[in-house]
């Protein structure tokens, strides 16, 4: 299987929100990671680890889209790129709605999905 992405623009972006994403879930653990006053864990700590895991997919899955001989194939793959695209731009929205210091953060990651999804959606049409 050929492991170079065809759309290079689209693939460094996906490295950019992946690197983007590490950073923010490292700053934002602290905060979420003390119990509440009731012993509770704080569940916007699950929402950090859910930005690495779904970031750390985009990259894999374009490449897997881009090798597959048959549309159809192509077509799955991708859509299970816009599913993770969108999964991670609610969590952005989740975090947002958080009590952290770090919301511009998260607002800057998820400005950046945002024109992620604009590159995967001319991305798809050529596919």
């Amino acid at each position: 299987m050929e492991s170079s992405p065809k759309n290079i623009r689209l693939y460094n972006k996906a490295l950019e929100i992946l690197i983007l994403s590490k950073s923010v879930s490292k700053y934002l653990v602290h905060d979420f990671a003390p119990l509440e006053k009731n012993g509770s864990e704080n569940p916007y700590i699950y929402f950090t680890g859910d930005l690495i895991k779904d970031s750390d997919s985009l990259v894999p899955e374009i490449i897997k889209a881009e090798n597959q001989p048959f549309q159809n194939d192509r077509i799955k793959h991708a859509i299970s790129l816009e599913y993770l695209t969108n999964k991670l731009y609610k969590n952005c929205e989740r975090l947002e709605r958080s009590n952290s210091n770090g919301k511009d953060f998260i607002k800057l990651l998820r400005k950046e999905v945002k024109k992620f999804k604009t590159l995967q959606r001319r991305w798809m049409m050529s596919l």
